[in-house]
């Protein structure tokens, strides 16, 4: 399931990679691009509540292979149909989409299926995997790119899709959702809504996407802006700005699962708190830096990577923890929903500061940007302590 959630978001960020390269051919202002890259988002906001609502009552495996079709696609789609602004929003939206119906649901596949302590680092070293699979789409549209053009980067992105289509096919066997008294509609999501514990965890995350997917979405154009003030040109030349961005996104797995094993070691809510409230320091400067040298950039970008995917895995598994089993899939669902609304609005606002601050062409910009995703950040730790402090561990 990992390999096939990675192999699945191989044009994942596949545009952010390659941003300045459409900025510049499609003429593109930064919010636009912001709008590309959160719109993305927004097509997963939108479909995940009915999908993942779905799997309490139908087998996730048949979701996930639906939604699988629907990514395939909208890679394919993209690399022959996109040809500028709103030809590109439309199909990534529609990418959104089936990325909503393959990751949450192919979660909610594995943690039916483990309880306890195993059922936590089962869905850490899942939800780690999704840093993996962006690692692995940035790397394969940097070098891709070059060789094939970035429409031709798209095609195998599709044909990776195909690939883990094969292999959830193959490998996870249909199951049928356990037969439960159910209460309300589909859609019915008070109970998750009354889960006072499990909103603390589910608000955190939206405050971790809003950072973590402003992030990923910029970080390409932040050390292509970088290298462009750096005086020795043949030093940085190297240096492959998606190349890096892959290196910071797939230390994001480590950290993640350590994370969470530090977690369940000393207390979710301590570690949760602490590192959210660390990662807002850190956006907060991290823009600022834009001009000092671009080995130390490259290193504090890394330690970034470190430092924003460490609770990510023990933010979901806490809400997984804290779900009422017949409303897991609900819970699935609301957490997704409400997370990925930070992480639509995230680069978005991204793109409006730096339109706003010199159009993405002074330090000052930059770091007003990520300053704005420090302090959207800082709210995870205030829902965590006021929401979830009564549920233990």
């Amino acid at each position: 399931m990992c390999l096939a959630e990675i192999l699945g978001m191989a044009s994942f960020a596949m545009f952010p990679a390659l941003m300045p390269e459409f900025i510049q051919e499609w003429s593109l202002s930064n919010s636009e691009a912001g709008w590309i890259n959160g719109l993305y988002f927004v097509g997963y906001t939108v479909a995940v509540p009915f999908l993942v609502s779905l799997t309490d009552r139908v087998d996730p495996r048949r979701i996930y292979l639906a939604s699988a079709v629907v990514t395939l696609a909208s890679a394919i789609g993209f690399a022959i149909f996109a040809e500028g602004f709103w030809s590109a929003l439309i199909l990534r939206t529609v990418a959104g989409v089936g990325l909503a119906g393959t990751y949450m649901p192919g979660l909610k596949a594995l943690s039916d299926r483990f309880e306890g302590s195993t059922q936590s680092r089962a869905v850490a070293v899942y939800t780690a995997s999704f840093g993996i699979g962006t690692s692995f789409s940035f790397a394969l549209a940097g070098e891709l790119a070059g060789l094939l053009s970035w429409r031709g980067a798209f095609v195998v992105g599709g044909v990776c899709g195909l690939l883990a289509l094969v292999i959830v096919a193959v490998v996870l066997a249909p199951a049928n959702p356990e037969k439960r008294e159910r209460e309300g509609h589909l859609l019915d999501f008070r109970p998750v809504l009354r889960n006072r514990p499990a909103m603390g965890y589910m608000l955190a995350y939206a405050a971790h996407n809003w950072e973590l997917f402003g992030l990923r979405s910029w970080i390409v154009a932040f050390l292509v802006y970088a290298q462009s003030l750096q005086q020795d040109s043949i030093s940085t030349g190297w240096w492959s700005p998606s190349l890096i961005a892959a290196a910071i996104n797939l230390i994001g797995w480590p950290a993640s699962v350590f994370g969470n094993e530090l977690a369940v070691r000393f207390g979710r809510q301590r570690i949760v708190i602490l590192v959210m409230t660390v990662s807002a320091l850190y956006s907060c400067l991290f823009g600022f830096i834009a001009s000092w040298p671009f080995v130390v950039i490259v290193a504090m970008s890394i330690i970034y990577g470190l430092v924003v995917t460490s609770d990510s895995a023990s933010i979901t598994a806490g809400v997984v923890a804290a779900a009422q089993p017949e409303h897991r899939g609900a819970t699935m669902a609301a957490h997704s929903c409400i997370g990925f609304a930070g992480a639509s609005a995230g680069p978005i606002v991204f793109g409006i500061i730096l339109d706003l601050a010199g159009s993405g062409t002074t330090t000052l910009g930059w770091g007003l940007a990520f300053a704005v995703m420090g302090v959207g950040v800082i709210m995870g730790p205030i829902a965590v302590m006021f929401l979830s402090r009564q549920h233990t561990d």
